[in-house]
């Protein structure tokens, strides 16, 4: 792949980002689908790992299966594109790299849920959000690693 092709993938990665950015802002502070319907009137909060997991498993029946679902594997699906773009559009990436990236970002999200008091400051959420950066990256990394075996095949058939 030429250097001008890498690059016009790395600006479309970007634009990509920034979209995606402006989704999660809209989606995690404004959607009033999810429960956005307002500042609560105290902190909430959860310092306890896995409290909120164990909780949602435990009371999957009452709670259903749509809230199980959107709590559990939301979080993870809502960061999965973060860890994917990130890579894509920065010249340097690793899967610490991503891991640090993804964990920092859903830790600033949590804070400021919990200084705005939209939401809650979860620590299963960072947990949840940073395996959703890691699966990002992963599937970036094997998406990569096709792409440059295509690459190579393709050079030798010439």
């Amino acid at each position: 792949m030429s250097k001008k092709k890498a690059k016009i993938i790395r600006a479309f990665g970007k634009v990509l980002f920034v979209l995606y950015i402006a989704f999660l802002i809209y989606f995690l502070f404004l959607a009033e689908w999810y429960g956005r319907e307002g500042v609560a009137e105290e902190y909430r909060y959860n310092l306890e790992l896995f409290k909120e997991i164990r909780r949602f498993l435990t009371y999957r029946e009452q709670l259903g299966m749509f809230a199980v679902f959107a709590n559990l594997f939301g979080n993870i699906l809502i960061f999965v594109p973060y860890g994917f773009f990130i890579s894509m559009a920065s010249k340097s990436r690793g899967f610490f790299k991503t891991l640090f990236y993804s964990m920092g970002l859903s830790l600033i999200v949590e804070i400021i849920q919990l200084i705005t008091r939209v939401g809650s400051f979860d620590v299963d959420d960072i947990l949840l959000n940073t395996i959703g950066g890691v699966l990002g990256f992963i599937i970036f990394a094997v998406c990569n690693r096709i792409r440059r075996r295509l690459y190579v095949r393709k050079r030798k058939k010439r």
